[in-house]
C-alpha cells in the first residue's frame, strides 16, 4: 500500500448494537479514498463532503479498531487522524463513519425548492441541536415536517412564534452520531410510558414502586419518596425544585393502587444524571437473574457494563456485586436457610441410595460444624475396581459462609479421579480431619491396607496410622517442597530454591537408593542445612527407593482437584445445593465412564495399553539370560534382574506402577507368557466396569424441596459464625509482613544480609 490506507467513508445508515455489545453499521452509502499520514484533516473533511455532496462543518467523523467493536473512536483534529493511521497501519481498510451533528433551520430556501431547510415564514436563522428537539411529524405529501417541542435548552430561539406545528423543510441531511443518553437506553425505551398519568391502576404498592423505578431509568432522571408505606406512595423529582410529582394510593376494599395526582413536566437536566436513578440492589438483580442462570461466572465488572450499555445506568462495582448476591440467591435459595435442611437432606441421601453415609454435627449453640457425604455407589466401586490409594485434599469453599471442603479421591483404571467421599467442615483443623478419618473408615468398612497421600500436617501423621492400621501414609510432595522453601526463605535465591526443589523431586521418583542418596548430594553440595532439612523429613514416607507402600508413582495429594475442579461453580452456592451439585456431578461421570468402557475390545484400559505399548518400544535391543529358576538377568542398554514369580525388577519401575518394566516385558516374550497376566488387576476393564457399575440415584423433587425450605425439621441448624466479608475474594494469599520483606542478597558471595557495594569478601 506504499504506506497508504483505503477509508471506507459510510454514511446514511445506523448502528446497531449485538448481543455481545459489538457495534454494526447498516444501510447507507459507502465511498472510498486513499489517505496516509501527511493528509490533514481539513483536506480529509474536504473530499469526503465532495463525495457525499454535504456541508464541511456539518460532519464528524468516527471509526472502531478492530480489535474493539464496541467503542467508537472519534476524529477531531490532525493528530487523531494519524492516530487511526497509525494504529491500523497493518490493515488494507478502515471503516470511517459519517454523521451530520446539527441541522441548520432557515427561511430563505422555501421558495426556491433548496434543501436547505426553512422555519415558518419568518425571515429567522438559527441553528438547531437534534439533542433538543423532542419529537417531529413528517408531512410526506410537501416534505415538510412540524416541531412539536423543544427541551429548555434553547434559549435563543426567537419568541415571536409558538414552535409547535411550524413547517418546515428538512434537508436530506447524514445521521448523526447518538448520544450517550441514546446509545446507553436502549433496553429501557420500552420503559418510557410505564407510568401514563392520574387514574392509572396497579395490582399491588410493589408492582407501583416498580414502575416508578423502571420509569425514572427510562426517562433518565431520580426521584425520592416523600411518602412510602402500604396503602400510599408520594414521590418527587430528586432535583431542587423540579415540579414532577407523583401521589398514588390504595384504593378502598382492595389491594389496587390508583395515582391520583400527578404533574409529569420536568424542569430540571433530567437527561444529564449519570448516576443516582433508582436502581437498587434488588433492581440490579432482576435485570440480571436470566443471565445469571445461563452464565454463573458472570462477573460485576461485566455488570457494570453490560447496565450502562443497556439502560444508561453508571453502577459501582460494589452495586453490581450485591445486585449478583441478591440473585444468586433468589436462584439457588438462602444461604441461611440451607442449614436448616441438612437433616432433612441427610435422611433423603440415605433413604434413595442404601449404603450411602450422610451424617452432620452442630456446635453447642446448634451453628453448623461438618458435614460427611459418602454415596453407596462411590464407596462400592472404590472397593471393586480401584487401586487402594486414596488422596486426602482440603479446598476452599468461596460461598458466604465460607468453609472448606475435605475430600477423598481415588484413582480408578484410567488413572482418572474417582471420588469416594468428602466433607464440608467449618476449618480445615487437626480436629476436622480426624473426624473426617473417622467417618470415613466407618463409610470403608474394609481391612485392606491403604495408601493415603496426604499433607504430614494437620495430624495426619498421627491420625492415619491410628484409624487406618497397617495403611500407609505418603506425604505429598508438592505441601513437602513447599514447607522445604518457607523453612529456608530467609536464606537463598530464588533460583537456588528451585534447584533444590527439583532435586528434591528428582530424589522422590529415583527408584533405587543409590540414585536418591546422588540427588540428595547435589542438595548438600548447595546447602548442609536443607540437606539436613530433608533427612528429617521422613524420606521413608516420601521417597520411591525407601516407600514401603503402593502409590503407583502418584506423588502430590491434588490429584483429585481436576473432579471438584469441575464443581468448582457449586463452592459459592447454599451448602446443601453444592453438596447436590457434587452429586449431579458424580451421576453424570458415573454415566460417561460406564458408557464410554462398553466401547473398549482391549483387556486393559486404553491409558495403560498405550502405556504398555510405550514400555514395549523399548524392549528391543535387551537380551534375556535364561535361568532354571525364577530370576532372570537382563542385558542391554539397561540391565535388571527380574524375579517373574515375584513381580520384581531390580529397576523397580514394575513395583511402583503396577505395570511390567521393559525388563520384565522383554522376560515374559521370551518365556513365550501372557504380559496381561503380569499388570496390576486394577488396570483391567474388568476392574474398570465395576468401579462404575452402581449408580448415584436421583432425588426426586430436590430442586423443589430446596429453595421451599422445610419449617418442620426436628433438628435446628444454624449458619456457622464465620462469614466472607464483603466484596471481591483476594487472588493472593496475604503473606505476613516478614515474608513480604525483601530478601537481601550479595550478587558476589551470594551471602545474605548484604549486597555487591557493602560485600567484604574481597576485601
Amino acid at each position: 500500500m506504499d504506506g497508504k490506507i483505503i477509508a471506507i467513508c459510510q454514511a446514511g445508515g445506523s448502528f446497531e448494537t449485538g448481543e455481545d455489545g459489538t457495534l454494526s453499521y447498516k444501510g447507507g452509502e459507502a465511498h472510498a479514498i486513499d489517505i496516509d499520514d501527511q493528509v490533514s484533516l481539513n483536506e480529509f473533511r474536504k473530499e469526503v463532503a465532495e463525495m457525499f455532496n454535504c456541508s464541511e462543518q456539518s460532519m464528524s467523523f468516527k471509526y472502531c479498531l478492530p480489535s474493539n467493536r464496541r467503542t467508537l473512536i472519534t476524529i477531531s483534529s490532525d493528530k487523531d487522524l494519524k492516530r487511526m493511521i497509525k494504529f491500523l497501519g497493518c490493515s488494507a481498510t478502515v471503516d470511517v463513519y459519517i454523521g451530520m451533528e446539527d441541522v441548520v433551520i432557515r427561511d430563505d430556501m422555501a421558495a426556491s425548492g433548496s434543501s436547505r431547510t426553512t422555519l415558518s415564514e419568518q425571515a429567522v436563522s438559527v441553528d438547531i441541536p437534534l439533542d433538543v428537539v423532542d419529537d417531529i411529524v413528517v408531512d410526506t405529501t410537501d416534505g415538510s415536517i412540524s416541531l412539536i417541542s423543544f427541551l429548555p435548552e434553547v434559549e435563543d430561539l426567537p419568541q415571536s412564534e409558538p414552535l409547535m406545528d411550524m413547517p418546515i423543510e428538512v434537508s436530506p441531511a447524514l445521521p448523526r452520531i447518538a448520544s450517550d443518553v441514546e446509545k446507553h437506553a436502549k433496553g429501557a425505551q420500552h420503559w418510557q410510558n410505564v407510568i401514563t398519568g392520574e387514574g392509572q391502576r396497579f395490582n399491588s404498592v410493589t408492582d407501583f414502586r416498580e414502575a416508578l423505578r423502571k420509569y425514572a431509568i427510562a426517562n433518565q432522571f431520580a426521584f425520592k419518596y416523600k411518602k412510602n408505606d402500604s396503602h400510599r406512595v408520594t414521590v418527587k423529582c430528586k432535583a431542587e425544585g423540579c415540579p414532577w410529582r407523583i401521589h398514588a394510593s390504595r384504593l378502598s376494599t382492595t389491594q389496587l393502587i390508583c395515582i391520583k395526582k400527578m404533574n409529569p413536566n420536568h424542569t430540571c437536566e433530567g437527561a444529564s444524571v449519570s448516576s443516582g436513578h433508582q436502581a437498587t440492589r434488588n433492581w440490579v438483580a432482576s435485570m440480571i437473574k436470566e443471565k445469571l442462570k445461563v452464565s454463573p461466572d458472570y462477573k460485576p465488572k461485566d455488570i457494570v457494563t453490560d447496565l450502562k450499555r443497556e439502560y444508561g445506568i453508571h453502577l459501582n462495582y460494589f452495586q453490581a456485586w450485591r445486585g449478583k448476591e441478591i440473585a444468586k440467591e433468589q436462584i439457588q435459595g438462602s444461604y441461611k436457610e440451607a442449614y436448616s435442611q441438612l437433616p432433612h437432606y441427610c435422611a433423603r441421601i440415605m433413604e434413595t441410595n442404601p449404603g450411602s453415609l450422610a451424617t452432620f454435627t452442630t456446635k453447642e449453640d446448634s451453628s453448623f460444624h461438618r458435614l460427611f457425604v459418602a454415596f453407596h455407589a462411590t464407596l462400592f466401586g472404590f472397593q471393586q475396581g480401584c487401586r487402594p490409594l486414596i488422596f486426602l485434599n482440603g479446598l476452599p469453599i468461596k460461598s458466604k459462609y465460607q468453609g472448606t471442603l475435605l475430600t477423598a479421591t481415588a484413582a480408578d483404571g484410567q488413572d482418572c479421579p474417582f471420588p469416594v467421599a468428602f466433607a464440608v467442615v467449618d476449618a480445615e483443623s487437626i480436629d476436622n480431619w480426624h473426624w473426617f478419618l473417622l467417618q470415613l473408615k466407618s463409610a470403608l468398612a474394609t481391612s485392606i491396607p491403604i495408601t493415603f497421600v496426604a499433607d504430614r500436617q494437620k495430624g495426619l501423621n498421627a491420625y492415619i496410622p491410628e484409624i487406618f492400621i497397617g495403611s500407609y501414609h505418603a506425604y505429598c510432595l508438592r505441601y513437602l517442597s513447599q514447607q522445604l522453601v518457607e523453612d529456608l526463605k530467609r536464606h537463598f535465591s530464588q533460583e537456588v530454591k528451585r534447584l533444590m526443589v527439583e532435586d528434591l523431586y528428582a530424589a522422590a521418583h529415583a527408584a533405587c537408593p543409590e540414585d536418591f542418596d546422588r540427588h540428595l548430594e547435589s542438595i548438600k553440595s548447595i546447602s548442609v542445612e536443607a540437606y539436613d532439612w530433608i533427612i528429617r523429613s521422613d524420606p521413608q514416607n516420601w521417597a520411591n527407593a525407601y516407600f514401603q507402600g503402593a502409590r503407583y508413582n502418584h506423588l502430590s495429594s491434588d490429584f483429585g482437584e481436576s473432579f471438584y475442579s469441575c464443581v468448582s461453580d457449586a463452592h459459592e452456592m447454599p451448602i446443601t445445593q453444592m453438596v447436590d451439585s457434587i452429586r449431579g456431578k458424580i451421576m453424570e461421570l458415573i454415566y460417561t465412564c460406564r458408557a464410554e468402557s462398553t466401547q473398549w475390545v482391549t483387556k486393559f484400559t486404553p491409558v495403560m495399553e498405550e502405556k504398555l505399548e510405550k514400555e514395549g518400544l523399548n524392549v528391543p535391543g535387551l537380551q534375556v539370560i535364561l535361568s532354571a529358576g525364577n530370576s532372570f538377568e537382563v542385558c542391554g542398554e539397561s540391565c535388571g534382574v527380574v524375579d517373574i514369580d515375584r513381580w520384581e525388577c531390580s529397576c523397580r519401575v514394575w513395583q511402583q506402577t503396577g505395570l511390567p518394566c521393559r525388563h520384565a516385558i522383554a522376560v515374559i516374550r521370551c518365556t513365550g507368557q501372557n504380559i496381561y497376566d503380569y499388570g496390576s488387576r486394577y488396570f483391567s476393564v474388568e476392574s474398570y466396569t465395576s468401579t462404575y457399575s452402581e449408580s448415584v440415584n436421583p432425588i426426586p423433587d430436590v430442586d423443589r424441596y430446596l429453595r421451599n425450605g422445610n419449617s418442620n425439621a426436628i433438628i435446628t441448624v444454624n449458619p456457622p459464625p464465620t462469614r466472607r466479608p464483603p466484596g471481591r475474594p483476594a487472588v493472593k494469599r496475604s503473606l505476613s509482613k516478614e515474608a513480604a520483606k525483601r530478601l537481601l542478597q550479595c550478587s558476589r558471595c551470594k551471602a545474605p544480609g548484604h549486597n555487591k557495594s557493602t560485600c567484604r569478601e574481597m576485601l
